[in-house]
């Protein structure tokens, strides 16, 4: 059994639809109102309301919140469910999550501004900075960063899976990461094709530690979560998890029954995805990301230069993705799931966490609730949870 680790790229096929990757480089359509966003009316919010409960009990979720924000048309933020199955505590917006492959977005940020203090170059060969990885003469930062490098994904090693099911509150090191990736040496070339890898984000964690001379999670949150203003956004070492937080619920388990996650030593996601957040901070951070507030003009275009992923409306730029025109990542690890994505052309942020990584009929529920509340707010800019087969390691 391979682990769905730290978050999968969502790859959205949306029936009928000729719409290509959004290029976000280029200046943003000015907003339209009628068009772009639904004023956030009583009548909306119901609608919402429906929705969402739907999905909640289609996809058994327990809990989850949603936050949707847009100037001039309002806001929804609520709560639904539960964030103890054993309590029936009620899920509420105040609440820590983990928040898997958001990381990615912080790690790659990190990285980011490092290039723009002429650190280090975003062509440069990993090998370069980390030893012994396979082909690491030609993989360049730019390629792990966009997920194109060709080494094997960690998360999908079948002896990785053993180690963490047999003991997930084990610690796990980067370089023990790595070596469950490069046994199995090469996919493909760099740059070949576009291939999502838990992997990549390890070796530009190894980097960042390098090029600075500090622990990653000091890096972090010293040079991206304060100057974003984040305030209940953690970079753990351990297992510990703050208060107040859901409690998350995983059927990832060696038994394959739904199991409590809560106190899974996050070691094993390190910069692919082992942080913390809540709805306000990863709003916060939503905007940050995509309109690039910590990185210079020229560096944030070419994190959004997206590639195309082989699904129609979708692309991966270097630790971001762009869907139907939002931008942002989505994570999960087991136990939990998040999306926070940004609408430049109405300036909308739209926020959901929860407390369980179950599929739906084979689907993310992170991405579930990401459809249903699109159809309603963006009709322009739906967010589909209708997708092929998602690949193992998400």
């Amino acid at each position: 059994m391979a682990v769905a680790a730290a978050g999968l790229l969502i790859t959205p096929a949306v029936a009928g639809s000729a719409q290509g990757a959004t290029d976000p480089t280029r200046p943003a359509a000015a907003p339209s109102p009628n068009t772009e966003f639904r004023q956030l009316t009583p009548a909306v919010a119901a609608e919402l309301d429906s929705a969402i409960r739907r999905v909640l009990h289609d996809a058994r979720v327990p809990g989850v919140t949603v936050g949707l924000w847009a100037p001039g048309k309002g806001s929804y933020v609520k709560s639904f469910g539960v964030a103890d199955k054993a309590t029936g505590a009620p899920m509420t917006e105040g609440l820590r999550i983990r928040i898997g492959s958001e990381t990615k977005t912080f790690t790659v940020t990190a990285l980011l501004r490092l290039v723009d203090q002429g650190k280090i170059g975003l062509d440069d060969p990993i090998g370069k900075y980390v030893k012994g990885v396979p082909n690491g003469d030609r993989i360049t930062l730019r390629e792990l960063a966009g997920m194109r490098s060709g080494l094997f994904n960690y998360s999908e090693d079948p002896d990785f899976s053993k180690a963490l099911f047999a003991h997930p509150d084990k610690p796990f090191t980067p370089r023990q990461l790595l070596d469950y990736s490069f046994k199995h040496g090469i996919q493909f070339q760099p740059d070949a094709r576009f291939d999502y890898s838990n992997t990549n984000l390890v070796l530009l964690g190894l980097v960042i530690e390098k090029v600075t001379g500090r622990p990653l999670h000091e890096v972090v949150m010293r040079d991206v979560v304060r100057p974003a203003g984040l305030h209940r956004t953690l970079f753990p070492t351990g297992a510990k998890f703050p208060d107040p937080h859901a409690q998350g619920y995983t059927s990832q388990t060696a038994s394959g029954r739904i199991e409590n996650a809560t106190d899974w030593n996050p070691s094993w996601a390190w910069a692919a995805g082992a942080m913390i957040s809540d709805l306000q901070d990863l709003r916060g951070w939503a905007h940050t990301l995509a309109t690039g507030a910590l990185l210079t003009p020229a560096t944030q275009a070419e994190r959004l230069k997206t590639r195309p992923i082989g699904v129609t409306g979708a692309g991966y730029g270097l630790g971001i993705f762009d869907v139907q025109g939002w931008i942002g990542h989505n994570g999960s690890l087991p136990g939990y799931e998040c999306l926070a994505v940004y609408l430049p052309q109405a300036r909308a942020t739209m926020v959901i966490v929860l407390n369980t990584d179950v599929l739906h009929d084979g689907q993310e529920p992170s991405t579930l609730f990401g459809e249903a509340v699109t159809r309603i707010v963006t009709p322009r800019h739906v967010y589909p949870g209708h997708t092929p087969s998602a690949p193992k390691g998400r």
